[in-house]
Order: C-alpha cells, then sequence, then structure tokens
C-alpha cells in the first residue's frame, strides 16, 4: 500500500476539458469541496434539516446551467480520476440569474424559495463589485478533500488563468471565499481583494487579478 501512494505521489496530474459527461463527477467533488464552507453554511442553512440536499441540488443545477451556456470547465485528472474541477464564466456572459428563469424554477423546486433567493441575493452583490465588463468570473472550483494539500489547487488555478490569457476579450479574473484561511493562498498568486459583501454574520472577500491575454 506504501508503495501505491508513493506512485500516485509521483504522477503528474493532467488538465482536461469537461463535458457533460464528467457531469456526476464534477458534482461529487463540489460537494465534498462546498459543504463545510462558511459561505454555504449561510446560503443554505445548514443548521435546518435538509441541508446537504440543498448543496447538492445547487451544484447540480449550477453545474447544468454553466454546461447549457456553454462555458469552459476544466478539471485535473491524476491517472484515471478526476480530482478537481473549475467552471469558468466569459467576460461577456455577466450572468444574471435572476433571468435564468427555468434555472430559478428547478432551483425553487429542489433547494427552495429561501436558499434560491439567498443564492441570488449572494450572486448580485458580487456582480455589483466587478470591476468593469472585461472579467472572468470562476463561481465554482474545488478539489476533492481526499486530494487536498497537495498542491493541486494551485495547478488547477494556474490552468484557469491560461484560459484567461487566451481570451482575447478578458483582462481578468475575480473569485470570491467566505473563508479567511485562503485569502493567504490567493493572495500568493497575486488577487487582491476588491473589498467584500456580508453574508449574515459572515464577511464574503472579493478577490481580483489581472490577467493579460
Amino acid at each position: 500500500m506504501t508503495d501505491v501512494k508513493a506512485a500516485q505521489a509521483n504522477v503528474e496530474p493532467v488538465v482536461v476539458r469537461l463535458d457533460s459527461n464528467a457531469l456526476n463527477e464534477a458534482k461529487s467533488i463540489l460537494y465534498q469541496a462546498y459543504r463545510h464552507e462558511p459561505t454555504f453554511h449561510y446560503l443554505f442553512d445548514h443548521q435546518r434539516p435538509g441541508y446537504d440536499q440543498r448543496v447538492r441540488a445547487t451544484i447540480r443545477e449550477l453545474i447544468s446551467l454553466y454546461f447549457d451556456l456553454d462555458q469552459d470547465a476544466i478539471g485535473l485528472m491524476l491517472n484515471d480520476t478526476l480530482v478537481a474541477v473549475a467552471f469558468l464564466g466569459d467576460p461577456e456572459l455577466r450572468l444574471d440569474l435572476a433571468r435564468q428563469f427555468s434555472w430559478r424554477l428547478r432551483m425553487i423546486l429542489t433547494a427552495g424559495f429561501s436558499s434560491t433567493r439567498r443564492y441570488i441575493d449572494y450572486h448580485e452583490q458580487i456582480r455589483a463589485k466587478l470591476p468593469g465588463s472585461t472579467v472572468h468570473q470562476l463561481p465554482l472550483m474545488g478539489v476533492h478533500p481526499k486530494y487536498q494539500n497537495r498542491g493541486y489547487g494551485r495547478v488547477l488555478l494556474e490552468a484557469v488563468e491560461r484560459l484567461c490569457e487566451d481570451n482575447p476579450r478578458g483582462q481578468g479574473l475575480v473569485l470570491d471565499t467566505g473563508n479567511s484561511r485562503y485569502l493567504q493562498f490567493y493572495e500568493s498568486l497575486g488577487f487582491r481583494n476588491l473589498g467584500d459583501i456580508q453574508l449574515g454574520d459572515l464577511r464574503e472577500y472579493i478577490l481580483y487579478r489581472d490577467v493579460a491575454a
């Protein structure tokens, strides 16, 4: 078993583009990555019964929406295992979830009205802080907990930035986090704080990095 783990540690992850065939694997990774995050605890009321179901439903509907809108989705493969995923919004998308009627209806039916309203409000507050109209948004990115603390998050984010550089319409990348322990990691990669929004007692940080084509 030790030899197997040592061999895996020496394998370099491979960046791949995802399609709808990876939907179930991507859902599982993001669910495991987000379910304990403070932002999701607030948005989907983790103290109320059904929290896990609401998180699963939201991740499923968001992934489906981004696939339907033909947005970039990439992952890291380790041997034959998908270990991390990221979904990237095009600068021209400027997604307004309140106008995505079929998505909103599915969310209400599966995650509930209050969670859907909270998520839309949260999304609108972030949109209001975007610096101009030429930025990519990174709404979903996660590494499976089993593979965290191995540098795969950095590798994945570097791959996202290369996608941004290949798009002449974009000049920057925006992401957000309500987990203060991630701030140092993002700042080490050149992100700066644009400000924050308040989610109940939680402060959500909006982070930005220039990404020149």
